[in-house]
């Protein structure tokens, strides 16, 4: 009796110790539990934290690229250019590779391309409806000449035309010889600028006279380089000259028809001719060195003034044929 009695007081006495042991088992088990979450709350906080500076670096990145490409803006000067279309008819001559020559002046963009032939007569920047409106700014051709990879040469027609952007598709209509427009899209792509030719004066190219040359009176001819503008223009050589008095003037043939006027200096000079390309008279002050000049077009949809340079060889001096 006495053995069980104490065998009860043993288990009652376990009891109570496991009760009051309990609340701080449980107690520690909800700090841990609290930890954990607060743990996992912190991380998922940084985890969002840099999952959005990611984002926000990429954003930033995105927009400096965009502001990068808004700002990439040519320089004035000349380039080559690839002219593309959505045509098989209506396309850069196949001698020229598929390239035009681009013109970048005061922040405008003017690409001269040289066409297969003389079928297409005239283009317009804009659709071929807007093409047939009062006052719509047609665009007139030149003649180009073109060298073909086994040495032939053609005449067709070349046509300078606006760009409105790079990279960009724009309309383009065009007339042919049946009188009837039709619309194209066209796009001008990877330009790239020429090296600046720079024309020195050395003691090689010392500029002559006539009266160095002892040049007397009378009817000659010498051939004539010409430099500058889109590289598409070019003028007859030899040229012929007349020396009177020891002053030079000299015939300048130009293979367009579309030059109104020619500028020496704050001189102007009109065409001499109606018909056919543009020929001026126009005073030569001497030979050897690149003379500057400046022929105003109006091939283009508005006129443009641009500067070339004229060198007369001495050496290339022949009386003309009488």
């Amino acid at each position: 009796m006495k053995r069980s009695v104490a065998m009860m007081a043993c288990v009652l006495s376990g009891a109570l110790m496991i009760g009051s042991y309990s609340p701080v088992f449980a107690e520690g088990a909800k700090t841990v539990s609290a930890k954990s979450a607060a743990q996992e709350s912190e991380d998922t906080e940084n985890t969002q934290e840099k999952t959005e500076e990611t984002k926000t670096d990429e954003s930033s990145e995105e927009a400096k690229a965009d502001d990068t490409a808004k700002g990439d803006v040519l320089e004035d000067g000349v380039y080559t250019a690839e002219f593309e279309t959505d045509s098989s008819m209506f396309h850069v001559n196949e001698a020229n590779d598929g390239k035009g020559e681009l013109t970048v002046k005061d922040g405008k963009m003017t690409i001269h391309v040289s066409l297969n032939s003389k079928k297409i007569v005239n283009l317009f920047v804009g659709t071929a409806e807007d093409a047939q409106k009062d006052g719509a700014e047609i665009l007139e051709p030149t003649t180009d000449t073109v060298t073909y990879s086994d040495g032939m040469t053609d005449e067709v027609y070349g046509f300078d035309i606006p760009v409105p952007a790079i990279d960009e598709e724009f309309d383009v209509a065009l007339i042919g010889t049946k009188d009837k427009w039709y619309d194209h899209k066209v796009k001008v792509t990877n330009p790239e600028k020429k090296s600046d030719a720079s024309v020195e004066t050395t003691e090689d190219t010392k500029k002559v006279t006539a009266e160095d040359l002892k040049l007397k009176d009378g009817d000659y001819t010498a051939e004539v380089k010409m430099e500058g503008g889109s590289g598409k223009a070019s003028v007859t050589s030899p040229a012929k000259f007349t020396v009177k008095d020891g002053e030079v003037t000299a015939s300048v043939e130009w293979s367009s028809p579309y030059y109104d006027y020619m500028l020496i200096g704050d001189e102007k000079y009109e065409p001499v001719n109606e018909d056919g390309n543009s020929v001026f008279e126009i005073p030569v002050d001497g030979f050897d060195y690149p003379m500057e000049v400046v022929a105003d077009t109006v091939a283009m949809s508005t006129p443009h003034e641009i500067e070339y340079t004229l060198q007369f060889d001495s050496a290339s001096i022949k009386e003309a044929d009488k």
